[in-house]
């Protein structure tokens, strides 16, 4: 036997025995709508959270963003390019605005959660200039502790907080948005459709007889 099996085996054998984890407790606040607190955590992070727009939101990105020409999005909206259309993970370095649904939302920082099923790109929601979050305000949960038993913490490969866009405060303690990643986040606190809807199109497509 080497050395390094000698010292696989020495731990092996000389570890501590095997205990549950602690449970942690509920931190539970009653603290007001959960949608209002994370909107106003959000705003702190110099995102922005908003009702449905009113004349539906193919008409909103296009009023919101008229300078976009590449809006990768989910199937409620339709834009230039799906995330299946990406040949790796750099590709979506163009992109002007990404559309995409959220299954929670963090009220006590303004957070929404992503993972690989929501993106099928995990770049499209860093490398966009803008990100535009459908979230549901039925998925709001209270704080961080109550979002980790969310199941994609546990099922998905790929799974991340995101608070607005990113900041930094490292020079002369002034924050500057953003610092990098995306410009903007909006999340549009929008029910999900209880069934997949027939896609808006795009401003920019036409109608072909």
């Amino acid at each position: 036997m080497d050395a390094r099996e000698d010292i696989l085996t020495a731990i092996r054998d000389h570890g501590p025995a095997p205990r549950e984890l602690p449970r942690v407790p509920d931190f539970h606040r009653d603290g007001g709508d959960l949608a209002d607190l994370f909107t106003a955590a959000l705003a702190r992070l110099d995102g922005q959270a908003i009702p449905p727009p009113a004349a539906g939101l193919r008409q909103w990105l296009a009023a919101t963003f008229p300078d976009a020409t590449r809006i990768c999005s989910v199937p409620e909206v339709t834009g230039t390019i799906t995330p299946d259309q990406f040949p790796d993970w750099a590709a979506p370095a163009d992109v002007d605005v990404t559309v995409v649904r959220t299954p929670l939302g963090v009220a006590e920082t303004g957070s929404i959660l992503l993972t690989e099923k929501e993106l099928g790109v995990n770049t499209i929601a860093v490398l966009a200039q803008h990100l535009v979050v459908l979230l549901d305000p039925a998925d709001i949960v209270a704080d961080v502790h109550l979002a980790y038993r969310h199941p994609s913490f546990r099922q998905a490969a790929y799974a991340v907080l995101l608070s607005g866009p990113s900041g930094s405060a490292d020079i002369g303690g002034v924050t500057v948005h953003p610092a990098q990643g995306v410009t903007t986040l909006t999340a549009v606190l929008a029910p999900a459709p209880l069934q997949a809807p027939a896609p808006d199109r795009h401003p920019d497509e036409r109608s072909t007889p």
